[in-house]
């Protein structure tokens, strides 16, 4: 493999350089949302196409290419994981009861938790159902685990709602869970297409878990500092559902015995005033804990590209490098 002509350093040039490939992605995704009940083409169609990031289907594409990959089953793979990916965000909403989903009505709010709960529950089968086209056991093996996984990791979450003595440790095993075990699983079922050796394949899962886990660590970050306008975030979303994320976490342990009771009383409300979300984002200031959260997803990071330094230089792995930056600065 060789070096691209052009330096890859930000994940707009990854897009600009893999452009066919996400091409051929994006209308295998819309292929097979294709169904004869109308409302699956609405909801599907309206949350596939809503400015969700792919950051999914673009692992298992660059991973392909990094393990020299030249078929076609990665195309089909990059549609199976965002399948599954977006029928965890369809199912997310009801359970959250959230009315917007990237700057967007969630597909709940327009048609209702029934048909989202429905949908969502059809493109998980339909992710399988490709899956099991390809006859490869261990592909079927990767996912069924990993959706199980997923699974838990949602009801662990769903157990810890408001808990206040919720660990730091707790709160990694629901990200590892929730997030990071889909691109884990991502990117090692690019190596088992690619016919690699067990440990080839259990490097690609080392760099899409590392990765996973980071990207996970910023976007909880960015509930409490993110533009609304730049990646389309309500401001302490978390917060008013009663998700307790690291941020939040170390501030717990770090504040003042009379900061405690104040903070304790706005997760319990679950209703986050302006002032409630000001008087938070203060003490995240005061005790560092957005800093200490994002400290947390370099490292990850860090360890992600020791992971991927064993390869050959090639525009595959300077591709990678550019996402994994991406994943902790979402800078395009």
């Amino acid at each position: 493999m060789k070096l691209h002509e052009k330096p890859i350093n930000t994940i707009s040039d990854v897009w600009d350089i893999y452009r066919e490939d996400f091409k051929r992605v994006e209308a295998q995704i819309i292929e097979d949302l294709d169904s004869e009940v109308s409302l699956i083409n609405d909801v599907g169609y309206h949350l596939l196409k809503g400015g969700g990031k792919r950051f999914r289907p673009l692992l298992m594409v660059l991973c392909s290419r990094l393990c020299d990959y030249h078929g076609a089953d990665d195309i089909i793979l990059a549609s199976v994981v965002e399948f599954i990916h977006t029928a965890t965000l369809l199912h997310d909403d009801v359970v959250d009861e959230a009315d917007v989903r990237r700057g967007q009505p969630a597909a709940r709010s327009i048609w209702g938790n029934q048909a989202s709960i429905l949908v969502g529950d059809y493109m998980y089968s339909k992710a399988l159902y490709k899956a099991v086209t390809l006859k490869n056991q261990e592909v079927n093996e990767i996912l069924s685990t990993t959706t199980k996984k997923m699974s838990e990791g949602e009801l662990l979450q769903l157990s810890k709602t408001a808990d206040i003595n919720i660990s730091e440790d707790e709160y990694l095993k629901i990200i590892d869970s929730k997030t990071a075990i889909l691109i884990a699983a991502t990117c090692r079922l690019a190596g088992v297409i690619s016919d690699v050796s067990e440990e080839g394949k259990n490097s690609l899962t080392r760099i899409g878990w590392n990765i996973g886990m980071a990207f996970q660590l910023t976007d909880d970050t960015l509930d409490y500092t993110a533009a609304k306008e730049r990646l389309g975030k309500t401001l302490g979303k978390d917060l008013s559902e009663g998700k307790i994320t690291l941020p939040l976490l170390h501030l717990l342990k770090n504040c003042s015995d009379a900061e405690k009771p104040l903070i304790h009383r706005i997760i319990k409300e679950g209703k986050i005033r302006d002032e409630d979300l000001e008087f938070i984002q203060t003490l995240f200031k005061k005790y560092n804990s957005i800093n200490y959260s994002l400290t947390k997803a370099k490292g990850y990071i860090k360890t992600a590209k020791q992971e991927l330094s064993c390869y050959e230089d090639s525009a595959p792995k300077q591709a990678l490098m550019a996402v994994a930056n991406y994943a902790i600065t979402r800078d395009l």
